[in-house]
């Protein structure tokens, strides 16, 4: 195994709870070149309307996300686990270039190689508008959620 992420497959609660925070604090570092290496270099994806394989796509796909959605702060939660597959809940808040706020609900379901890399990801995202004064993820834009944060379930969503 050249490239490895762990924790492997099989996972249990704690490993599977251990990669889902892991994903959420590179996603929340916007950079998508070093989230792209958490991911097969076949890697298969479906987010919302796109379909598409491998990491210079995912590359790619994020680099144009992150143009788009500006201040970005995102939370994971654990869903599900068996195996090697993860489903996870997510919302995550952002603004356009006008200045508009959304928050973004989905859902994701993750499979990954026995070296600990994703292999496929399936998302559905739903956007809501909120006003601004509706935010509810409040820390600096430029890193991971705050340990002290609280989390989805925490915060009512």
């Amino acid at each position: 195994m050249s490239e490895a992420r762990p924790p492997f497959p099989p996972f249990s609660e704690d490993t599977a709870i251990l990669k889902v925070r892991a994903a959420e604090d590179s996603w929340n570092g916007r950079n998508p070149a070093r989230v792209a290496l958490a991911y097969t270099e076949d890697s298969r994806w479906r987010n919302r309307a796109e379909i598409f394989q491998g990491r210079a796509k995912i590359e790619a796909f994020l680099t144009r996300k992150w143009q788009r959605e500006l201040d970005y702060r995102l939370i994971k939660e654990l869903w599900a686990f068996t195996g090697n597959r993860i489903a996870v809940r997510f919302a995550y808040e952002w603004r356009d270039d006008s200045g508009q706020w959304y928050r973004s609900y989905g859902n994701e379901n993750w499979e990954f190689a026995q070296n600990g890399l994703m292999a496929r990801r399936h998302a559905s995202i739903n956007d809501l508008p909120i006003a601004e004064a509706a935010r509810k993820f409040h820390w600096d834009a430029s890193g991971p959620r705050p340990a002290d944060h609280p989390g989805l379930t925490d915060l009512g969503l």
